[in-house]
């Protein structure tokens, strides 16, 4: 179990042959040596790094743990580096939708009256329970806008664009100020995820909030006649105001102009636990957080039977197909697994906290000084290691079925206790997080 310990307990790990070597930088002297081929198995093994649920539940929650201190850090401040003062700046939580493709079944029902054009109900009036495996599918799979589906999750990562480039200058006109005045006194920061809902359309969810602009500070406060307010109105004006016209899909004799579907949310955050409905910090980076490791596969359930998405994937695999390899939506043909949606499932702005990858150079530095701490153990007079491995890709996975059920129990043991002993966040007592 050592070797599984040291992946995290990962479901199916990289496995490496090879070596590397521990040196003292200044002298030039080994200081250790480690080799696969010394290994039970003769090769060593590393996380897989996936980070959908689905394929790896360890590497999956070390993910999920990441976002969340990514996410938290900029909206509470007062850990990895950022500072509590942050938490006072103008701070919303916002939803943008997808729009209409058809009817479907829903949890709250719809009350259209009729029948459509093929004999089926224009609505479903049922509160489908959550677990209904009806959920999320078309009331009628010949009026449901297959084309359309695909076509605006496909372009969904170009509205978010041009949606954040409008806000920037709406927020400008509601401050009364040019693009150019308000650029010199107020930025818009935000980090977001996007989920997939049940009908297979993707949701967009964002913290997005307002810092001042300076010279001297990273995370300075904005001026005190901006506020939640100015923020909210520039996001709900921005998201009706922007559109994209789509290329024109093959065999289709007009173009589409792609919007933000109607249900638009925008919530002022709270710097509290949420009381009375009122969304905390904490929760709502819990809630993000929770999305950026789901994936189509939690649509489709474990035997892939809905046919409702094997009929958008095979959409998208269709126009790639009559779009020719030189067109556009070629690069349907990649992304269909993905329901045609092509854009990253969590992205921030430059400086709305942390990134990941300083996350994961942390977990890098806190090792190497695990490191030397054991060179200097061992009676070596050195300040700093260096590690030099040459390695080699040797195959995916544990090599039997039994050590991959011990892997996935014992990782499912850790994250238990981890989440029975985890200490609470207290954004001015620093970081106290695990």
């Amino acid at each position: 179990m050592a070797g599984a310990a040291r992946t995290g307990f990962c479901a199916n790990p990289v496995r490496l042959g090879g070596s590397s070597l521990t040196l003292d930088p200044a002298s030039g002297e080994v200081l250790g040596e480690f080799s696969a081929s010394s290994q039970a198995d003769g090769v060593t093994y590393t996380r897989c790094g996936n980070r959908r649920a689905r394929r790896c539940e360890s590497c999956s929650h070390e993910y999920k743990g990441d976002t969340w201190h990514m996410i938290m850090a900029g909206a509470a401040g007062g850990m990895k580096g950022v500072p509590s003062s942050v938490s006072d700046h103008p701070m919303v939580f916002l939803t943008l939708t997808a729009p209409s493709f058809g009817a479907v079944h829903s949890s709250v029902g719809s009350r259209k009256a009729g029948e459509c054009a093929h004999g089926k109900p224009r609505g479903c009036a049922c509160a489908h329970d959550a677990d209904d495996p009806i959920l999320g599918d078309p009331v009628c799979t010949d009026c449901y806008d297959y084309v359309g589906h695909v076509v605006w999750q496909f372009f969904a990562p170009e509205l978010w664009r041009r949606f954040t480039i409008q806000l920037r200058r709406q927020l400008a006109h509601e401050l009364g100020l040019t693009q150019q005045a308000a650029a010199s006194v107020v930025r818009v920061q935000f980090a977001k995820v996007a989920e997939f809902q049940r009908r297979g359309a993707v949701h967009f969810h964002a913290i997005v909030r307002l810092d001042g602009v300076s010279e001297t500070e990273e995370f300075p406060p904005v001026p005190v006649n901006v506020g939640e307010q100015e923020l909210i109105a520039a996001i709900k004006i921005s998201a009706r105001r922007i559109s994209f016209e789509a290329p024109l899909v093959p065999g289709e004799d007009s173009a589409r102009m792609l919007r933000w579907g109607t249900q638009i949310d925008v919530q002022p955050i709270v710097r509290r636990d949420g009381l009375d409905g009122a969304l905390s910090d904490r929760a709502v980076a819990a809630y993000i957080a929770k999305y950026a490791t789901k994936a189509t596969e939690d649509l489709d359930g474990a035997s892939g039977s809905r046919h409702h998405i094997r009929r958008i994937k095979a959409t998208a695999e269709f126009i790639a197909r009559e779009g020719g390899a030189e067109g556009l939506y070629a690069l349907l043909g990649k992304w269909a697994h993905m329901l045609g949606f092509r854009g990253h499932f969590s992205s921030k702005s430059r400086r709305y906290s942390v990134t990941l990858g300083s996350l994961r150079g942390a977990r890098r530095e806190w090792r190497l000084a695990r490191v030397l701490e054991r060179a200097q153990h061992e009676g070596h007079d050195v300040d700093e290691v260096l590690v030099i491995g040459s390695w080699s890709f040797a195959g995916m996975g544990w090599r039997s079925e039994g050590d991959r059920a011990l892997a996935i129990e014992a990782a499912r043991a850790a994250r238990e206790w981890r989440d029975a002993h985890r200490v609470r966040f207290e954004p001015e007592g620093g970081d106290k997080s695990a």
